[in-house]
């Protein structure tokens, strides 16, 4: 018969991790516990750990091996309890198997006592159980962090400055890096640099919420892009200076360059390449293929100036098969009617809401093109309206 020892789930080596799991009392010398000694009892445990990942956690053959290197036991009972309290929360079979795959170690907590209030207190604060999912089975090392001494002080330290618990979710559904680290070491530094510079609390909430991952920089990297965004221009009392800086902290140097490279060939200027920057510094973060795509299709298909692009630049960031093509559709067969000019503004037809452009551009103009709505959905070309070639003259079909 397996003595008390076995009745329980035993790490194999020294394990690192929350206070409260209860495994520390596990490390210590016991008269209730007696270490495993032979070699034939040591291979049974790695072999019932191995079928077991594979069996219970959905692991391959390889992970198994792998995570059992890390973690050990003889019985399931405290590894099915983890399990079920996950099923419970939402977690779906491939997402427990990529969380597991990831912290093995997490099937020796107490699950009562060091998970669940984890995981209660996060949906507490607004991050609904599909998002809580979806989050810890990519990055489950946040479980493996004190409630009590670090993600509770984290999320007190963020409200003070965003005011709001739905923020804080909303920073935890972006990053989770920004609970993993000491927030008093890495985040409050460079909260308190940007107070300095006069950044409005607003656009530091705004930081913390959309751009999460730059706040949690280190800070001597974050001070070096803090100053280069300085030295680029942008008024730190605008919003473009914390996106500036969220784009800057998210690439090199040198890819910088090959974009604004790109840009040079379509015929920007270098004064025209720094104030499209400024004016939408994601520009930058832009593929090489949807920059290209973009620029061919104002400039060859709708025959606008390169310049007109530069002036407005946020143009480039919009889906050119769900919202530039559709528009611009529709805005050719209404210059082809001759019902508007030809010289329209890009930026006032593809920037406003759905609601404003079918209002504005297609529901006014029914009785005239009935067919309108159908080249808006793509349903009909507009050759399909029976121009006669003459009619389209130099204009290129989209």
């Amino acid at each position: 018969m397996f003595s008390f020892l076995c009745k329980k789930i035993l790490p194999v080596r020294n394990f690192v991790g929350d206070s409260t799991t209860g495994l520390y009392f596990l490390q210590i010398q016991s008269p209730f516990l007696k270490p495993l000694s032979s070699k034939s009892s040591t291979n049974e445990q790695h072999s019932f750990t191995v079928s077991y990942l594979i069996s219970s956690c959905g692991l391959s053959p390889e992970s198994a091996l792998s995570a059992s290197n890390k973690v050990q036991f003889e019985t399931p009972e405290r590894a099915d309890s983890v399990l079920t309290l996950f099923k419970n929360h939402g977690f779906t079979e491939s997402q427990i198997s990529k969380l597991i795959r990831k912290r093995p170690d997490l099937l020796l907590y107490i699950p009562e006592k060091t998970l669940l209030p984890k995981l209660e207190f996060l949906c507490s604060i607004g991050v609904s159980s599909l998002d809580l999912a979806k989050i810890l089975s990519s990055e489950p090392s946040i479980l493996t962090r004190s409630l009590e001494s670090h993600i509770i002080p984290s999320f007190n330290f963020l409200k003070s400055i965003v005011h709001v618990d739905q923020k804080v979710a909303s920073a935890f559904r972006r990053t989770t890096r920004i609970f993993l680290q000491d927030i008093q070491k890495h985040v409050a530094p460079n909260i308190k640099l940007l107070q300095e510079l006069g950044v409005p609390e607003s656009n530091i909430s705004l930081l913390i919420t959309h751009l999460t991952s730059a706040v949690a920089l280190n800070h001597a990297r974050f001070i070096k892009i803090v100053k280069e965004v300085k030295e680029l221009g942008f008024n730190p009392m605008k919003s473009m200076f914390v996106l500036a800086i969220e784009m800057l902290s998210g690439s090199k140097k040198s890819t910088r360059e090959r974009k604004f490279e790109i840009y040079r060939r379509w015929g920007w200027s270098e004064d025209e390449i720094l104030s499209g920057f400024r004016r939408q510094p994601q520009i930058i973060g832009l593929s090489d293929e949807k920059i290209m795509k973009g620029m061919d299709f104002f400039v060859n298909k709708m025959g606008r100036e390169s310049a007109v692009v530069a002036r407005t630049p946020k143009i480039l960031l919009l889906s050119l098969e769900k919202r530039i093509i559709p528009r611009c559709s529709v805005i050719q067969a209404l210059i082809f009617k001759g019902l508007i000019q030809k010289d329209f503004n890009i930026g006032t037809v593809l920037m406003p809401t759905e609601k404003y452009f079918l209002e504005r551009y297609v529901t006014k103009y029914l009785e005239e093109v009935p067919q309108l709505l159908n080249v808006y959905q793509g349903k009909m070309d507009i050759l399909e309206l029976g121009f006669r070639s003459e009619e389209i003259g130099g204009m290129k079909q989209l």
